[in-house]
């Protein structure tokens, strides 16, 4: 039975043992490899090394061999990207069945009107980020605490107030069905 193509970091047809294990010394040295770091650690000769090193073409083999580690490198980030995404995505899940639940049993008259309004804009945030939407200029900093309320007339700002205790209510009695 015929065996396939090997990697070039792996033994070759032809190479002895031995020529072998210096190649894979020479392999494992990294970015500072040399020959001569080689003949010094398995006390053999620097010609005979110099010589395995071009018949086995040492230099091609340990830079494909740093590619391949390379290439594993990255897919080993990427998948561990996947799971810390798989492991937050559980989280959020549990946690937002959390705010859900306790968001029904919340009465929004209870709320003073910067959290009510705080509360509508982090859901229009979760909403259209949920559906791709940018988010230029959706929250500004002023917006956060409904500082920005204290432009409003007192009549204007009650009626604003009115109008999200509305559309919270709603949205809940909709989460609720």
């Amino acid at each position: 039975m015929a065996e396939g193509p090997v990697d070039p970091w792996e033994r070759q047809s032809g190479e002895s043992p031995q020529a072998f294990e210096a190649f894979a010394v020479y392999r494992d040295l990294g970015p500072a490899r040399s020959v001569t770091k080689v003949a010094q650690e398995l006390d053999k000769s620097r010609t005979l090394l110099g010589r395995w090193s071009r018949q086995y073409a040492w230099v091609m083999r340990a830079a494909a061999y740093d590619r391949e580690q390379d290439r594993l490198f990255v897919a080993e980030q990427k998948q561990a990207r996947r799971d810390v995404a798989r492991r937050h995505a559980k989280l959020a899940q549990a946690f937002l069945g959390k705010a859900i639940a306790r968001l029904q049993a919340l009465d929004p008259r209870e709320l003073t009107p910067g959290e009510l309004l705080r509360y509508f804009q982090v859901a229009a945030e979760v909403e259209r980020r949920a559906a791709g939407e940018e988010l230029s200029g959706a929250v500004t900093p002023g917006d956060a605490d409904g500082s920005h309320l204290a432009v409003l007339s007192d009549e204007d700002r009650k009626a604003r107030m009115e109008q999200l205790r509305r559309e919270l209510e709603r949205r809940l009695a909709e989460d609720g069905r």
